[in-house]
């Protein structure tokens, strides 16, 4: 077993203060940066994401659904698409082993949808360092946390999402997200932050 922690968009615009902020976010991102400063070696290697819209079509929109369409956010070259400052530093250490982008043109929520800079996919990144098993973190449990942990099960790793060190939106869209990830064989660990 080679084991990856997969950080899912703990950026500006997701927390406190941001153009779609989540509730507890700011203090996700502080808990996901002490997770990393702290793992010493548990995990082979540490990924995080990152929204990165340059036109992604309706996923933007002014009358937004929430669910496939949200006010804008994490544009490229904006502060809301930076990471959180309570995160970065940790990126700044150099604890973080790659970062992948996703959504420059497309809604893109899950982390296998994204590239790193030289345009590898997360699977193909992942699975050339022979990595088999994967930890999920990040915001929002019920959004890009929960399609990057499915489609981490489809492309063959064994998945499991660290509650403790995610947020959600709502409570109903997260129940409902933890259901599918059971259904889904992705094992789950702690209590998620909910709205």
């Amino acid at each position: 077993m080679r084991r990856a922690l997969i950080i899912v968009d703990v950026q500006k615009d997701f927390c406190e203060g941001g153009s779609i902020p989540v509730k507890g976010g700011a203090g996700r991102a502080a808990a996901i940066a002490d997770l990393v400063e702290r793992a010493d070696g548990q995990y082979a290697f540490v990924v995080a994401t990152r929204d990165h819209h340059i036109d992604p079509g309706d996923h933007f929109s002014e009358n937004p659904d929430f669910q496939n369409s949200f006010p804008v956010h994490c544009v490229v070259g904006s502060g809301g698409g930076e990471f959180h400052p309570a995160f970065a530093p940790a990126v700044d250490a150099g604890l973080v082993d790659e970062v992948v982008f996703k959504g420059a043109h497309s809604a893109s929520k899950s982390g296998f949808e994204g590239f790193t800079k030289d345009g590898t996919t997360l699977s193909d990144w992942l699975k050339a360092r022979d990595v088999t098993d994967l930890d999920v973190v990040g915001i929002a449990t019920d959004h890009c946390v929960k399609a990057t942990a499915l489609d981490g099960v489809r492309a063959g790793f064994t998945v499991r999402v660290l509650l403790d060190y995610t947020a959600g939106v709502a409570a109903g869209t997260t129940r409902t997200a933890l259901d599918e990830l059971r259904r889904a064989d992705v094992a789950l660990s702690g209590e998620p932050v909910v709205a």
